[in-house]
């Protein structure tokens, strides 16, 4: 959290553990601010490296993040990478830093920036090498509001039958 806006801060390193890249969000209800810190560089964006043959890679950290809620069983041994956009420099900085991925699943968000970002990153991947490509998409718009939609549901269960 950033001290003066009280923004959420994704703080992305490279594999020696440097800060690199910085991304904000504002956490205040009715703001859309997000943005990244000037001089950070997008190849080493917030992103978790495990040891598995898998690389999920999402637009925003907040939806990295509500996507591993969503599945965390054995979360730790994949790697994950938020682009901070659509393009898709990071994800290709984590293939060429982790040789032992061949499998990536595009969990960009579904609607159309997030379909055509995934579309050429998938192009991109599979120019500079053989890789499986796979797209996952949310229920709803992103992987945050499929985690608020699920915990909504929850809520609304525990008090139909809690209720007297």
């Amino acid at each position: 959290e950033d001290a003066d806006y009280h923004n959420a801060v994704f703080v992305g390193r490279d594999s020696n553990g440097n800060t690199r890249h910085i991304h904000k969000r504002s956490t205040m209800s009715g703001s859309t601010f997000k943005g990244n810190a000037e001089a950070s560089d997008p190849e080493f964006s917030f992103n978790w490296r495990g040891h598995s043959n898998r690389l999920f890679v999402f637009e925003a950290p907040i939806d990295m993040l509500s996507y591993i809620s969503l599945h965390p069983n054995g979360w730790q041994k994949n790697s994950y990478v938020s682009l901070c956009s659509t393009a898709g420099i990071a994800a290709i900085k984590m293939l060429q830093d982790n040789p032992h991925i061949n499998t990536i699943y595009l969990c960009l968000d579904n609607d159309n920036a997030g379909n055509v970002g995934s579309e050429k990153i998938a192009e991109k991947i599979h120019s500079i090498g053989d890789y499986e490509v796979w797209r996952l998409y949310p229920e709803n718009k992103d992987w945050n509001e499929d985690l608020i939609s699920i915990k909504e549901q929850e809520i609304k269960n525990k008090i139909t039958i809690g209720g007297i």
